[in-house]
């Protein structure tokens, strides 16, 4: 004999999962979507790995134009 009536509780828990879980992927789409708008732009992306890049460098930049 198994119970099958589904009390009040149980509702208002899975309207609450489901609203969690509705936020959960808007959040995860938004971080998805400014990745993908980051790499995006292509060869114009550097980072500080570490070495020394002189294009980095505002100050090499501006000893170059003198």
């Amino acid at each position: 004999m198994s119970i099958t009536r589904e009390h009040d509780l149980h509702k208002r828990r899975s309207g609450r999962n489901i609203g969690l879980a509705v936020v959960l992927v808007g959040f995860i789409a938004l971080v998805f979507g400014l990745t993908i708008a980051k790499v995006s732009g292509g060869s114009a992306l550097q980072a500080f790995d570490h070495s020394y890049r002189p294009s980095l460098d505002p100050d090499h930049v501006r000893f170059q134009q003198r």
